[in-house]
């Protein structure tokens, strides 16, 4: 049988997509190519957003439109939290939660057997023991590896629907983590991307301590030519002086995704955050300290409940003043069964869409002035793909800009080759590059 994949939403859902592909072919189901119809379909869901939760339907009606007979079998996030109105769908058969997702093949087995929907979702309460789904063997890109380190969050922003979706914090074991990088890294893989829910917690179960960085120390130890990059770390968690950990490990990418959500004091407390702007411009300072173009994105939420226009332009202060490489601006969703969806003084909706669109022009800006900064300097990328028609190679910085390279440097195209790059000139979304030195680590 044939068995397609759509993915929505974050890194976690991607990787996660990927042990349940390997899992599926272990029981000799084959992934459909390009323009087959599929015998089943794995939607694997999202649900940061009331447009997620959308988008996830939608996706679910388009798949059953265009194939009645397909088997429509939905996990994720939305699985979890919007189990009751799946459940309502006509279109969907198998519907498998948060902790549920390593028994998918397991259950698609059971419903062609029986013909009987089904339907394994545990309550909030029970989402306990990290969901095992074995070590992943290859990912889709050739040279970049998403490695999912922990699960949950115990954080509770007000806005936030998430940690009722994937429960408490549960870690996954280093030993497994450290065998599935090593396999990756053996197979080729240059970069190893560290992710989770709330990544930044790992380990901080047992003392409330996160030992983030002490698994770091045993990855970069692996022999092999990688380098390491986390996919975010939560101010909620860490502060300026565990940031400090981080610096001594060259493998380690000068890059983290540092979420601010707001500029203002008053609406980082309503989000019930646990830091104030000090704190995390703090964070932001050693960063740049330790590398004054250490590259730094973030998220940042417009019209969220109260937010008065003097909070609002903190926000775009905040965002003039970091200088971020990337700036992902949401404008607020109220999620039903949080603090926030409840609150007074909502920003009416052209309130939001205002106030959207001129923080993204600030944080074009902002983005445009890192790379700026960066210009001149010479800085580790991975070469990951050619193209012909602008006989030009792209990659990524180490602080994560996209560099473009020409393709003449020798006969064989070095594609992942983490390789030095003298960073010329602004180029399309990016930096046009030389190569000084033909290959490198």
């Amino acid at each position: 049988m044939k068995v397609s994949f759509i993915t929505l939403g974050c890194k976690v859902n991607q990787y996660e997509t990927q042990a349940i592909k390997e899992k599926i072919s272990e029981m000799g189901y084959d992934a459909a190519k390009d323009g087959e119809t599929p015998d089943i379909c794995i939607i694997n869901t999202c649900s940061v957003t009331n447009i997620a939760d959308r988008k996830s339907r939608q996706a679910i009606r388009h798949i059953k439109k265009l194939n009645p007979d397909c088997i429509i079998a939905v996990t994720g996030c939305y699985a979890q939290t919007g189990a009751k109105q799946l459940k309502d769908m006509d279109e969907v058969d198998i519907i498998a939660g948060t902790n549920e997702k390593s028994r998918l093949p397991e259950m698609i087995s059971e419903f062609i057997d029986s013909g009987k929907s089904s339907i394994r979702v545990r309550d909030y309460d029970e989402l306990s023991g990290f969901d095992e789904m074995g070590t992943v063997e290859a990912m889709d890109g050739r040279t970049r590896a998403y490695i999912k380190i922990q699960e949950g969050c115990n954080r509770f922003c007000s806005y936030c629907i998430i940690p009722y979706a994937r429960g408490n914090v549960r870690s996954r074991n280093e030993a497994v983590i450290l065998e599935e990088a090593g396999n990756l890294i053996n197979k080729g893989y240059r970069e190893i991307v560290l992710t989770g829910i709330n990544t930044a917690l790992y380990g901080s179960e047992s003392d409330g301590e996160p030992k983030l960085h002490m698994l770091i120390e045993k990855l970069s130890v692996i022999p092999g030519n990688f380098r390491i990059r986390l996919s975010s770390l939560e101010p909620t968690v860490i502060n300026a002086e565990y940031v400090k950990k981080l610096f001594v490990f060259d493998k380690l990418c000068h890059h983290v995704h540092l979420s601010v959500q707001s500029g203002s004091d008053s609406i980082l407390k309503s989000m019930n955050r646990r830091y104030n702007r000090e704190e995390y411009m703090e964070i932001v300072e050693t960063l740049k300290a330790f590398d004054p173009c250490y590259g730094i994105s973030t998220d940042i939420i417009v019209g969220f409940p109260g937010e008065s226009e003097e909070d609002f332009e903190d926000s775009v202060r905040i965002t003039d003043e970091v200088d971020f490489c990337k700036v992902h601006v949401f404008r607020y969703s109220p999620r039903k069964n949080t603090p926030a969806a409840g609150m007074r003084e909502q920003v009416a909706s052209v309130e939001k869409n205002r106030r959207s669109a001129y923080l993204i022009r600030a944080s074009e800006s902002s983005s445009a002035r890192f790379i700026e900064k960066n210009l001149g300097s010479v800085r580790p990328v991975l070469l990951e793909e050619y193209s012909p028609e602008q006989s030009l190679i792209s990659g990524y910085t180490d602080n994560y800009i996209k560099v473009y390279v020409e393709s003449n440097v020798g006969k064989k195209l070095p594609i992942n080759t983490i390789t030095d790059v003298f960073l010329k000139e602004v180029y399309l979304d990016g930096i046009k590059g030389e190569i000084i030195h033909k290959y490198s680590r």
